[in-house]
């Protein structure tokens, strides 16, 4: 039976599609099937695996307002083992739609239910919101991993995280874990960065993965191609960042 993870927090440009797309290519590497899950309206994660958003016609979007199976909307990528869920714009309305529908914070889960046990790993990239699809992804999800950047007002916001996580484990997702907090955009030369993982580390101790994720060229780079960073550079220091990750995940899963 798949683990599906969601990786989420509501502010932007924290490295959560980096992330979403490198650690579900780094599990399939080591041959994890793996399906990724694009739950964000920009969908970013949707063209950094190679497809134009624009010409998709079945989507999370779809599945989650009743209109398609989902087994008609997963995509292959160019990775055997890594399979893409995508999104499209149209998924802003898909929470509008969802107001009156009951068990609305149900339905992505009831969409996943139907593939979970076709994969190792589901991975979920959710929208930089703390809104009704964030909400069904974290419904849906056995953990989440929460990215955090190693930057000023890093912090900034993660309470309210925390805090919304804490509600549905009470009303929703009695199961639901914090797989870890992970530090992204590491810079090893700054000051801030360094006070930054000590600060988060000091104040969430064992929740923190050991993992550091650098600033990385080829990282931020490699959406541009249409492809992970384990496919445009596979030695470069964010795409191993990514595979430790991914190790440290399963090594947990296996303890």
């Amino acid at each position: 039976m798949g683990k599906i993870i969601a990786i989420a927090n509501q502010k932007g440009g924290v490295g959560k599609t980096t992330t979403a797309m490198n650690l579900s290519a780094s599990l399939a590497v080591m041959e994890y099937k793996t399906l990724v899950v694009d739950a964000d309206p920009q969908a970013n994660t949707t063209s950094g695996l190679g497809q134009n958003p624009k010409s998709i016609e079945n989507s999370i979007y779809e599945c989650m307002v009743g209109k398609a199976d989902i087994a008609d909307c997963i995509l292959d990528t160019d990775m055997s083992y890594l399979k893409l869920l995508p999104s499209h714009i149209n998924l802003v309305g898909a929470e509008i739609e969802m107001v009156n529908l009951p068990k609305r914070e149900e339905k992505m889960k009831e969409v996943l239910r139907k593939v979970k046990d076709d994969y190792d790993f589901v991975i979920i990239d959710c929208a930089p919101s703390l809104g009704l699809i964030t909400i069904n992804s974290l419904t849906a999800a056995d953990s989440v991993i929460i990215p955090v950047q190693c930057e000023y007002f890093a912090l900034e916001g993660l309470g309210k995280l925390l805090n919304t996580i804490t509600i549905i484990q009470k009303r929703l997702n009695e199961n639901l874990e914090i797989e870890g907090i992970l530090l992204t955009m590491y810079d090893v030369r700054l000051r801030l960065s360094n006070s930054v993982v000590e600060e988060v580390q000091t104040h969430f101790k064992q929740m923190v993965f050991e993992t550091i994720i650098p600033r990385n060229v080829k990282l931020s780079e490699s959406p541009g191609f249409g492809v992970p960073s384990i496919v445009h550079d596979a030695d470069s220091k964010g795409t191993l960042a990514y595979l430790n990750l991914a190790k440290e995940i399963v090594e947990k899963l296996n303890d």
